[in-house]
């Protein structure tokens, strides 16, 4: 009997893709093997930390990186790094900014629910641009003279909603947010692949970049990366770690910590609440060392033969048409015919086995199938649902 299967928690067969609704995707051995030996022994977490920066550092170009519980975790600490800096008296207040810079920059296109991490932190977000491109109205969005008109005395960060379609560019955010002396963040939860895209914000001058590394970097669901500056990232991990500890006996490891920049030793921070375990953090590094050791191509290619060998089994459906559309993370479209793309999604969801697919197409009588987080037990199994359902 299987784990779920004692706990009486159906196993579902996930075509949506590494959302975290759905748990993600598999875990490699050699990351639950790390895991599982990093369980069985002690060590001081900041040593950990410390070694993960320096893993994180080599692989992003950053000066400094840790392992946070999610990239949302990375958007909280990111932005407590930018209130407080490096003073501990300024942490311990937090959320509590008065008196503090307490406003954070953000283009009203690239509002999404995970800015409530960074308002958690005690920051208002002041929005800019008007995005008519989205609307219809006509083809324009924010533009960097808008961000620098709302930079005040109080703006403590920009931070920049990473995708494709993101405006204005990331190197004219960068420009106008470092000539008033304001650091960037770079909310890049979802932008891998392509693996280049690990050293790409960094290298456009982003202060702080978080990404999720439950996606597609194989690692823990409830784990990130947070690289950047070494005082934010300092910063950031001393409003995160337990610091029960007497400043005499305190003796963290000074590639991360430099102790001596401190006033004295902060009390647990405003990310206490975001802490990451030791076999997280052991399968988050041996997760994104994986990835890197394995080239964009060969991951889009076995993606690709599981996709098409899907598009085989449903050549001649009746009610709807599958397609194969190759990209980065190639994907197989279903469009439907006659049929209630909702209605089949929901079909799909509450039969047996359980299948989730991506709905985020339905409203166009599309559903999409994502590779990523298919095993191949799960194929024919998917194609035989998938005929019942379509005919």
């Amino acid at each position: 009997m299987s784990i779920y299967e004692s706990l009486g928690v159906p196993v579902i067969i996930n075509a949506k893709g590494p959302s975290t609704r759905v748990s993600g995707g598999f875990l490699a051995p050699e990351v639950t093997a790390a895991m599982a030996e990093a369980g069985r022994a002690c060590v001081d977490m900041a040593e950990l930390q410390a070694a993960a920066s320096r893993v994180i550092a080599g692989i992003t170009g950053a000066e400094a990186g840790i392992v946070t519980s999610g990239a949302a975790a990375g958007l909280l600490l990111s932005t407590a790094a930018c209130v407080a800096g490096l003073h501990p008296a300024h942490m311990a207040r937090l959320p509590d900014t008065t008196g503090l810079k307490n406003e954070v920059i953000m283009v009203r296109s690239q509002r999404n629910f995970y800015d409530h991490a960074v308002r958690g932190a005690g920051v208002s977000i002041v929005e800019v641009g008007l995005p008519d491109r989205f609307s219809g109205a006509g083809v324009r969005d924010a533009e960097p003279w808008e961000i620098d008109a709302a930079i005040t005395e109080r703006t403590a960060a920009v931070v920049y909603v990473a995708t494709p379609n993101s405006r204005p560019t990331l190197e004219e955010v960068v420009h106008t947010a470092h000539a008033r002396g304001v650091p960037v963040i770079v909310d890049a939860a979802a932008q891998l692949p392509p693996a280049t895209n690990l050293r790409h914000f960094i290298s456009l001058g982003a202060d702080l970049v978080a990404f999720s590394g439950g996606k597609a970097l194989g690692g823990p669901q409830g784990s990130g990366i947070l690289c950047g500056r070494r005082d934010l990232i300092m910063s950031a991990i001393l409003q995160n770690l337990d610091l029960d500890v007497e400043w005499s006996q305190w003796t963290p490891p000074a590639s991360l910590i430099d102790k001596h920049r401190l006033a004295g030793l902060p009390p647990h921070g405003i990310g206490r609440t975001c802490k990451v375990g030791k076999e997280t953090i052991v399968g988050l590094v041996v997760a994104l060392q994986r990835y890197v050791a394995v080239t964009d191509d060969a991951r889009r290619l076995l993606w690709l033969a599981t996709v098409e060998r899907l598009a085989a089994g449903l050549s001649e459906l009746r009610q709807a048409t599958a397609q194969v559309r190759d990209g980065l993370v190639p994907k197989l479209t279903l469009t439907l015919n006659g049929l209630n793309a909702r209605d089949v999604c929901l079909q799909l969801q509450n039969g047996r086995p359980s299948i989730q697919v991506d709905p985020s197409q339905a409203d166009q009588g599309v559903l999409l199938i994502n590779p990523t987080c298919l095993a191949e037990s799960d194929l024919d199994l998917l194609v035989d649902r998938l005929r019942q359902v379509l005919g």
